[in-house]
């Protein structure tokens, strides 16, 4: 009977216990302050997805929005992108960006802190314990992939020693990349009112750190496995990134995007879903801010976003540039039979040596470039235009100099053969090179070299004759004429 007793006082006390225990999670989260999802305005006009170049502000869900051109820092698409908002994780890309940068060896063993340990209770984590021993790359990508707030104090205190240290050299980075209007407390991004930014500093940010090949590859990882450490076995850690993970066949994911490179999502109650993406496609590539949009919506977003940046830019080879408007030269002397008269158009051809070169530009300022085809590219050449001239035969070269002084030279070569006119007199140089090339040291007999040599003998021979004749003329003529009689003598 004791034993049934206390049975029965301990079973309802132990289910109560594990019920408290399971929902505990949940009970925590309820507590926690919802984060807003914003609507799109009753006056939006209703999105197009077959013509993304048409997209307005209004479509977003996100508050603030920015996309960049990833190469020169152009901004094509804004909505309020200078408003103060809060980054919440997107924080981690200045953060990790660091780590790379100031830390010489990114696979050296660092040990967690209690300090670093030292997270709100409800801040998203990377899984890491006092004492554990860990790669510092590992944490790198577990900051990054699982928006771990602890991972974030490792990388804070293991560049500056202590995290305010790390919050100061944080703040000068992001003024040394152009952010006027941003303000870290932290490296991990929890929420705290001194914690801002805009989407156009996160997108400078961003754009900064897209530029350093270890950041690129952290940013469009999916899944990686951490490698066992003294506490824990190695595991694999998997992104919550939809925007990057293609789903399958039986739960397809329609907020994939192919051409997606990265990069990072952030979210609290403050700053509602928050979402820095990359894309690249054809050599463009593309840095996007959402800020303060939707559980969902941040990937809606962020397409969108993308779309539109694809639809306005394009990359195309000089070589492709130059073919959208060709140059044709008139030719001198060519054959009256030619059906041109004379005009040759010059193709362009890459030469053995010339190394893969793109241009990355809207579809207005190719087709400008296009049009002043010898203002963009400079043209030399390297022969006259005059007859005849061979098909394939180089006439010049173009030159295209990017704005990072790097340059890539293309040669001219006559599209089609040009003869030369008929009966056309010989110039100087030509009777020069035949001259020089004949091996009889004297020049062949002709009726013209003959006038040439012997007609000024003759008309010096003739002049003297010439004069001879009038001398004895003249003369004869004094003998003849008879002396004048005086009448007066008798």
């Amino acid at each position: 009977m004791h034993r049934k007793s206390i049975l029965r006082r301990v079973c309802p006390l132990a289910l109560v216990c594990c019920i408290l225990f399971f929902s505990w999670p949940a009970l925590s989260e309820a507590t926690q302050e919802p984060i807003p999802e914003p609507t799109l305005s009753p006056e939006a006009s209703p999105y197009d997805a077959e013509h993304p170049e048409n997209l307005e502000p209004e479509q977003l869900y996100g508050l603030s929005a920015v996309l960049l051109t990833a190469d020169k820092g152009e901004m094509i698409f804004e909505k309020d992108p200078y408003t103060l908002r809060y980054p919440a994780s997107t924080t981690k890309i200045l953060t990790v960006l660091l780590g790379i940068l100031m830390v010489d060896d990114l696979n050296q063993v660092v040990t967690v802190s209690e300090t670093a340990m030292n997270v709100p209770a409800d801040s998203s984590r990377m899984g890491l314990r006092t004492g554990e021993e860990i790669r510092f790359i590992d944490v790198l990508y577990g900051t990054m992939m699982r928006s771990g707030n602890d991972g974030a104090n490792v990388i804070a205190e293991t560049v500056s020693g202590t995290i305010p240290a790390f919050v100061d050299l944080m703040n000068q980075t992001a003024e040394l990349f152009g952010c006027t209007q941003t303000h870290f407390v932290n490296p991990h991004g929890y929420h705290d009112d001194n914690h801002y930014t805009t989407a156009y500093d996160m997108a400078l940010i961003a754009r900064e750190a897209m530029r350093n090949e270890v950041f690129r590859k952290i940013a469009g990882t999916t899944e990686y496995t951490i490698a066992r450490t003294n506490l824990q076995k190695a595991r694999t850690i998997v992104t919550r990134t939809e925007y990057m993970l293609p789903g399958t066949d039986e739960k397809p994911n329609k907020y994939f995007f192919p051409d997606a490179t990265g990069i990072k999502t952030g979210s609290h109650s403050h700053s509602g879903y928050c979402f820095v993406g990359s894309a690249s496609r054809d050599g463009v590539d593309l840095i996007s801010v959402v800020f303060f949009s939707g559980r969902r919506a941040e990937w809606a977003d962020t397409i969108k976003l993308m779309n539109y940046g694809f639809s306005q830019y394009v990359s195309i080879t000089p070589l492709a540039l130059y073919e959208m408007s060709p140059i044709t030269i008139e030719t001198s002397n060519y054959s009256t039979s030619d059906g041109n008269r004379g005009r040759v158009q010059l193709v362009c051809r890459s030469r053995a040596d010339t190394s893969p070169f793109t241009i990355i530009a809207t579809k207005t300022e190719v087709a400008q470039m296009a049009a002043r085809i010898q203002d963009t590219l400079l043209v030399q050449y390297t022969r006259d235009f005059e007859a005849p001239v061979t098909a394939g035969e180089v006439m010049g070269t173009i030159t295209y100099f990017a704005e990072n002084g790097e340059s890539v030279i293309y040669d001219l070569v006559a599209g089609r053969s040009v003869a030369v006119r008929e009966n056309v007199p010989k110039t100087l140089e030509q009777i020069a090179q035949e001259t020089y090339a004949d091996p009889n040291p004297f020049p062949p007999f002709s009726l013209y070299l003959a006038v040439l040599f012997f007609g000024p003998v003759f008309l010096f021979a003739g002049l003297i004759f010439g004069a001879v004749l009038l001398l004895r003329r003249l003369r004869t003529r004094g003998a003849k004429t008879p002396k004048p009689v005086n009448r007066y003598l008798k």
